[in-house]
């Protein structure tokens, strides 16, 4: 019972590939459960961050109005000391 090396490489060699195959079809099957749950993870995320854009648009025009209400003041402060010292420097030239 003497066997060929080279037919005892050819029966090892279709072992691996066989056991490399399945774990392989292991691999993309796994991969598949993942990728689905990151979908249902990320239709998730998107739900609420829709939901959430109703909060930002809110916010958003307070914002606005508060910069908009902050500016008139600014600019009717710094137009009255304008006054002042444009008074004093007329003041000054007489």
């Amino acid at each position: 019972m003497i066997v060929d090396i080279s037919e005892l490489f050819t029966v090892l060699f279709y072992i691996l590939l066989m056991v490399l195959v399945i774990a392989l079809i292991v691999l993309v099957i796994n991969a598949i459960k993942t990728l689905g749950k990151v979908d249902r993870l990320v239709d998730d995320i998107s739900q609420k961050s829709t939901k959430l854009n109703g909060v930002f648009n809110v916010i958003d025009g307070a914002t606005d109005a508060v910069v908009g209400f902050s500016d008139s003041i600014v600019g009717l402060v710094s137009g009255a000391i304008g006054k002042v010292f444009h008074r004093k420097k007329e003041k000054e030239n007489e």
